[in-house]
């Protein structure tokens, strides 16, 4: 193994980790009134109703499909019935959809704040840097969905290369040389990859862990109705009007 090969498959995945965790934890003590999206749908609300939910639906589905890529071995999915044809398939066919709607959402919601004054004027050079490091990643990851479906050359499975790897890593066992065989492409996504996750922590993309499972339990909320009232006939008066 060269330094370069331990450098990125062994220092750079830990080195990922702990600045992701120390990071998401340091925001949440230190900046709780920064922890959002800083939401610009006051500007503008026709594109965003579109884009918003197209890039949300498919960044979820991507990252579904990245936790059974990478996380389930090659060898459960095979004793569960479901061969490697199958799997390629529906891995290829999910993937591509979920990358696409993904890459379509985030397009939309840059060419808004291009197009919008008011939404370009908040945004912020940690959101345009973020947008850069997103978007790279995506336009990656859907590059090693073409190759190793084998629109592009012959396909690969990176089951067997990529997946170990990543693995290895949580399992304090690293094994760069499973990445240093694999496709440069696959190379170059996992690099992406890592880079986005290490300043995730400090751009808004934070918010992915804020969901609001609070409203699931809190009580209803109850709308009472002052009774019947006719505002285009009720005379304005000076001053403050009695209540109640």
């Amino acid at each position: 193994m060269t330094a370069s090969e331990i450098l990125l498959w062994v220092a750079l995945p830990y080195i990922t980790i702990a600045v992701f965790v120390t990071g998401t934890v340091w925001r949440y003590r230190y900046d709780k009134f920064g922890w959002t999206t800083r939401s610009s749908q006051l500007y503008e609300r026709k594109l965003i109703r579109i884009a918003s939910p197209i890039f949300h639906i498919g960044i979820l589905a991507v990252l579904m499909g990245h936790v059974m890529g990478l996380l389930i071995p090659e060898s459960w999915t095979n004793a569960a019935g479901l061969s490697e044809d199958a799997y390629h398939l529906m891995a290829v066919g999910i993937g591509a959809v979920a990358g696409v709607c993904t890459l379509v959402g985030v397009s939309l919601l840059v060419y808004r704040r291009r197009t919008t004054g008011a939404v370009m004027a908040a945004t912020t050079k940690n959101d345009k840097t973020m947008y850069v490091f997103l978007i790279a990643a995506i336009c990656l990851g859907l590059l090693t969905t073409i190759i190793g479906s084998g629109v592009l050359g012959d396909g690969y499975n990176y089951r067997e290369t990529v997946s170990p790897w990543f693995r290895s890593i949580f399992l304090l066992n690293p094994q760069p040389e499973l990445m240093a065989e694999s496709l440069p492409s696959f190379q170059v996504h996992a690099v992406a990859g890592m880079l986005l996750f290490i300043i995730w922590p400090f751009t808004r993309l934070v918010h992915a862990f804020s969901a609001p499972f609070g409203y699931v339990f809190r009580p209803y909320v109850v709308y009472r109705d002052k009774g019947p009232h006719d505002a285009g006939n009720h005379a304005p008066k000076r001053g403050w009007e009695k209540v109640g």
